[in-house]
């Protein structure tokens, strides 16, 4: 069976448009496509995994994630999952800036093409993305070039704001995003919630609930899928013993993980990896 492709010509709204924003609200479950344009993918709430190049992503707000054209990516096990898509064709952009450097593209590897955004640059792009909408459906000349002047200012904002999955380099250090940090620094070692919550003077009671309210689902829950996620990648591409790829997932016993994974995805850790031999 061929696989599913979307078209520019049915996407933007003229062929002179640059931009085109296309929410998902809610992003319903998709098989794996490609396209022939790129596209911003910015998570807004909700969960969900994100397949890419056969890579799982368990995503929820504050993910932001660059599609390049030749990618193939699609969404799997979504729950209240909302997304902004903006759509961009990098050979219509007519502005002078430096591109490459705010839209890492076809030479940047996978994982320099997936992003955290902090509570705070969530929050100042929102009216960029609001008002991008509106301009990207006129066609006048006027409107096609405030459109792309819009781009260049969320592009930009998405470069102050991001910061890898995983580093401390922060824009700003809202508990929120201490809290997404330290797990998913957390993943392959032992994460305690009564040591972040003292560390920061914080009631565990709060947070949890704060982190609830923005992603849908408990913080246990989060730590377990983005640990399912890097053995499954594990699983696809490495030949480690299932005890190691256990172990370096942050789960002590192999026999655990094993029946966590089972009940996950339906198949055994072998089962599983026997799939993409």
């Amino acid at each position: 069976m061929s696989q599913l492709k979307l078209h520019t010509s049915d996407f933007f709204f003229t062929d002179n448009h640059a931009v085109t924003v296309e929410d998902r609200l809610p992003q319903p479950i998709f098989p794996i496509h490609t396209h022939d344009f790129y596209e911003l993918v910015i998570v807004l709430r909700g969960n969900g995994l994100h397949i890419v190049n056969d890579a799982p992503y368990y995503i929820t707000c504050g993910d932001l994630f660059y599609i390049n054209a030749n990618d193939r990516h699609g969404y799997e096990s979504v729950d209240s999952l909302e997304l902004n898509n903006i759509l961009y064709c990098p050979d219509r952009l007519n502005l002078l800036s430096d591109w490459p450097s705010l839209l890492p593209g076809d030479e940047s590897h996978q994982d320099q093409r997936y992003w955290r955004l902090s509570v705070q640059g969530m929050s100042e792009i929102r009216p960029v993305i609001d008002t991008l909408t509106k301009e990207c459906m006129k066609s006048d000349r006027l409107s096609v070039q405030l459109s792309e002047s819009m781009f260049l200012q969320l592009s930009l904002l998405l470069k102050r704001y991001r910061h890898p999955p995983n580093s401390y380099q922060l824009a700003d250090g809202q508990l929120l995003d201490l809290l997404m940090l330290a797990l998913h620094s957390g993943i392959s070692k032992s994460f305690r919630m009564e040591d972040f919550c003292q560390q920061h003077s914080l009631s565990p009671r709060s947070i949890q609930a704060l982190f609830k309210q923005h992603t849908g689902v408990s913080v246990s829950h989060y730590l377990r899928q983005l640990r399912l996620c890097k053995a499954m990648a594990m699983l696809r591409q490495k030949t480690s013993h299932i005890s190691e790829i256990s172990s370096e997932c942050g789960f002590e016993d192999s026999n655990y993980f094993s029946a966590v994974f089972s009940r996950a995805t339906g198949v055994s850790p072998s089962e599983y990896r026997q799939r993409f031999r």
